[in-house]
């Protein structure tokens, strides 16, 4: 891969305003790639970390490539606006767009911002670029602002280039994507970011190129389908309860087909973190303001679905303790809202542990990456060092987040640190063949409580009551639809 020629006679430089998770990854990948980029964030601290090399979350990969991208000398960071507008002749806009306190709206305050004092400070021709998840509407509101402000005038043209980007995997993403998409309304926008992604073209990577609003609505209607997928098989989980079926052999049914396709086919606690659930929100809410409100009504539904995981996760968590959380001792495995990353925003993991705290559970929460974030939200709630120590005399264990230590674990060895063999798998993670013969009681969501892997009924020894066991996890479908592009 190698960075492409500007009509200057050299490549273009880039800067990236905000570097947080999608601006530090967009950032260093494009210095990877060969160009020159300055980083801008408001925060000092932030841009101290990133300039002596620390990255301030947690993304596997993109340490080495920030200090491969400081050594080469192509990557820097400011915290000045006035740099930044001189540097750069692409400027990428990739600052956060949270759901607005007391309203599912999405804040535009940061992204509006962020455009207004880069624009002011531009004196000729450039092009921004926005990558953040915005609302359908927002660029070409933002196309006029920034012309407005700038005294380029009509010299500064506006792009959107929504991200895709998955974590634990961003760094692949930004280097080998999907597919890329350019919502422009020019045609020296579209060149321009041409030119940026020439080392990507080159490489086979699908283009769509799209008018503003529909790259805006391109993020949002994966983000939603993405939900709703999973929010789908889940409330399948709920059918299955009530008579007894079996999800994780439905799902693998469903995987088989083509037209379906296996990927985030996946029962269990529900999505969280910082962009399905505000994202789904904040497109109920603008397609309320649009008058296309009816259209995506079945998002509430998605959101419910989604919302009654982790009820009912804590409600099994109680059914293993005896009917009563009061004083049981639970080691809550997992605080991020997703293995590989420490991002505990709206995390389904965190939020069930709390709310077993809350009904009197004597929690200890044990997460490889994620216990500072976590403290930060709850430090009231008890963490552990280790997931030895989580388990240490635990009563009940719930496995939060599928994250690969705690998937690797052996049940016999995880046996010998609890008081309670009693294990609730609420991301359909582990071998529950494993677990039911070391003599755990082993269940998850969605399954018949006697079912066992490989057989249409399985028990372990028995216990106080002959409790049945619950068919462990599936493994992965053995045939998934191609990824679908669009």
């Amino acid at each position: 891969m190698h960075a492409d020629t500007h009509t200057s006679g050299r490549p273009p430089r880039l800067t990236v305003v905000g570097t947080g998770y999608l601006g530090a990854t967009h950032a260093v990948c494009m210095a990877t790639l060969g160009y020159q980029v300055l980083g801008v964030d408001v925060d000092a601290a932030k841009v101290e970390a990133l300039v002596d090399g620390r990255v301030p979350f947690h993304e596997p990969g993109l340490p080495q490539a920030l200090d491969e991208a400081l050594a080469s000398g192509r990557l820097d960071f400011t915290t000045d606006f006035a740099r930044a507008a001189d540097f750069g002749d692409i400027h990428f806009l990739c600052v956060g767009t949270p759901q607005q306190p007391g309203s599912h709206a999405a804040d535009l305050r940061f992204v509006d911002d962020a455009a207004a004092q880069l624009a002011a400070r531009i004196t000729r021709p450039a092009l921004i670029v926005g990558k953040s998840t915005v609302p359908v509407g927002t660029a070409a509101r933002l196309r006029e602002l920034v012309r407005t402000l700038s005294p380029a005038g009509e010299g500064l043209e506006l792009a959107w280039n929504p991200e895709f980007l998955r974590e634990g995997f961003a760094v692949q993403d930004t280097l080998r994507p999907d597919r890329l998409v350019f919502g422009v309304a020019s045609a020296h926008a579209e060149q321009a970011l041409r030119q940026v992604y020439d080392p990507l073209l080159e490489e086979g990577t699908p283009l769509i190129v799209a008018d503003l609003p529909t790259s805006e609505l391109v993020k949002v209607a994966a983000n939603s389908f993405l939900a709703t997928k999973i929010s789908y098989i889940n409330a399948m989980a709920e059918v299955c309860e009530a008579v007894d079926a079996d999800v994780g052999v439905l799902a693998r049914a469903l995987a088989l087909d083509e037209r379906i396709g296996g990927r985030f086919l996946r029962p269990g606690l529900g999505f969280g973190g910082g962009c399905l659930p505000k994202d789904i929100r904040a497109f109920q809410h603008r397609a309320q303001e649009i008058g296309a409100g009816e259209a995506v009504r079945f998002l509430d539904d998605v959101d419910a679905i989604n919302a009654r995981r982790r009820t009912r996760t804590v409600d099994m968590v109680r059914d293993l303790a005896g009917g009563e959380l009061l004083g049981t001792r639970v080691a809550a495995l997992g605080a991020a809202f997703k293995p590989n990353s420490d991002d505990v925003r709206d995390s389904p993991a965190l939020d069930v542990a709390r709310r077993l705290q809350l009904e009197g559970a004597d929690v200890v929460v044990y997460d490889p990456e994620a216990a500072e974030n976590a403290h930060r939200v709850h430090p009231d709630l008890p963490l552990a060092a280790s997931l030895s120590e989580a388990l240490d005399g635990s009563h009940v264990t719930v496995l939060l987040t599928e994250w690969e230590e705690f998937q690797a674990a052996q049940p016999e060895a995880l046996g010998a640190l609890v008081s309670r063999r009693r294990v609730l798998d609420a991301r359909h993670a582990l071998d529950g063949d494993r677990y039911l013969e070391a003599g755990w009681e082993y269940r998850t969501l969605g399954r018949p409580v006697t079912a066992g892997v490989g057989s249409p009924r399985g028990r372990s020894e028995p216990g106080p009551g002959e409790q049945e066991q619950l068919l462990p996890t599936a493994p992965a479908p053995s045939a998934q639809a191609a990824p679908l592009r669009l």
